[in-house]
């Protein structure tokens, strides 16, 4: 497995600190990111999973903790807009250019507006996708909020 991936190398370039963690990814898992917890022996609540999504028909990127469910009303007023919806799966890959299952919200192909859930502030450090499947990247919540400047607001039920 490649430790450089476009969402590290964002991470490198602009000179925030992180850590890596791998774990053994499963394709027929039900929820990708309850899986990695599992695996990486760490609470659900710290690991966090990156939704694409569309608001008002354009691209935006909701972060939220693997063991809860985006609420489309709150995403779609966090990021100022009216209505939201989950991406189809092969959008978000071309969006993106990763696979899902492995999106990350840093490095993608095209910045889009980015929400982070709030439950992230409560925690010193959370991990997400870092690129790939089997990969997570372990940072502190400021870091990357500033990473990605992106808004951080309740985007759960």
């Amino acid at each position: 497995m490649s430790k450089t991936t476009p969402a590290t190398a964002a991470l490198t370039k602009v000179g925030i600190s992180f850590e890596l963690a791998t774990y053994d990814y499963d394709p027929n898992a039900e929820r990708v990111g309850l899986q990695a917890a599992e695996a990486m022996g760490v609470s659900p609540a710290e690991v966090f999973k990156t939704l694409m999504a569309e608001l008002d028909g354009k691209p935006i990127c909701a972060i939220v903790p693997s063991d809860e469910e985006v609420n489309m009303k709150k995403l779609a007023a966090a990021l100022g807009g009216k209505s939201a919806h989950m991406m189809k799966p092969v959008d978000a890959e071309r969006l993106t250019g990763y696979k899902v299952g492995g999106i990350s919200p840093l490095g993608q192909r095209k910045v889009v507006p980015t929400a982070l859930d709030e439950m992230a502030t409560l925690y010193d450090e959370i991990y997400l996708n870092g690129g790939q499947r089997g990969l997570q990247i372990r940072i502190k919540p400021d870091d990357l909020v500033s990473a990605l400047n992106c808004v951080t607001a309740d985007l759960t039920r």
